[in-house]
């Protein structure tokens, strides 16, 4: 009968040993990851229906620049971080419409925005250092948000990719942006926030 061999037990333990350290150390690398894509497809879902709601409140005419209807939308989003100025969030409403050269041909206008979509309204809500709109920037909204001269304002043009507008046609725009520091992970995220969008 022959003894077993204590040098090959120790030997094994030890492989047995570097493996898992091998292993585990990828193991919680990818935990960390799954953790963050999760977190992170969550707070993409919130962001989504809260931009959603609000557009939908929007287009039919709710006016975001009066004070209740901003609580409104802060208690719509409720544990984001949105305040009415401030906060973690924005929420950037803006109307856009097509400005037809032969509108600004008929009214004599020089120069014109013609033949492009303009911002016509612009109304902000939260924290406006975190992002600005993907639409454009207008210079000139009054405290109603009303774009003052959108017409001959090359600021008012519109970045607007989505849909090609007709005379007479409004289209109503809501941007959502969430900061969410409590998911960065360095290493995982090196821009913690979440963009969305809804058109009407």
């Amino acid at each position: 009968m022959t003894q077993p061999n204590p040098i090959r037990k120790r030997t094994q333990r030890g492989t047995g040993l570097i493996e898992l350290a091998l292993i585990i150390f990828p193991l919680i690398l990818l935990l960390f990851g799954v953790t963050v894509v999760g977190l992170q497809l969550g707070q993409s879902v919130r962001a989504a229906q809260i931009t959603r709601d609000a557009a939908s409140m929007y287009v039919r005419g709710l006016d975001f620049t009066l004070d209740g209807n901003q609580d409104l939308l802060v208690r719509l989003a409720q544990g984001m971080g949105l305040a009415r100025s401030g906060g973690n969030g924005v929420v950037i409403f803006s109307k856009v419409t097509w400005v037809p050269q032969a509108e600004c041909t008929a009214s004599g206008l020089v120069p014109c925005n013609g033949d492009r979509h303009v911002i016509t309204q612009r109304v902000v809500v939260g924290n406006s250092s975190l992002r600005a709109s993907a639409l454009g920037a207008p210079d000139s909204a009054g405290p109603d948000g009303l774009v003052l001269d959108y017409m001959q304002n090359p600021s008012a043009i519109a970045t607007f990719p989505y849909m090609q507008l007709h005379a007479g046609e409004t289209a109503y725009v809501t941007e959502g942006y969430f900061d969410t520091p409590d998911i960065n992970f360095p290493g995982y995220q090196s821009a913690p926030g979440v963009y969305t969008i809804a058109l009407y």
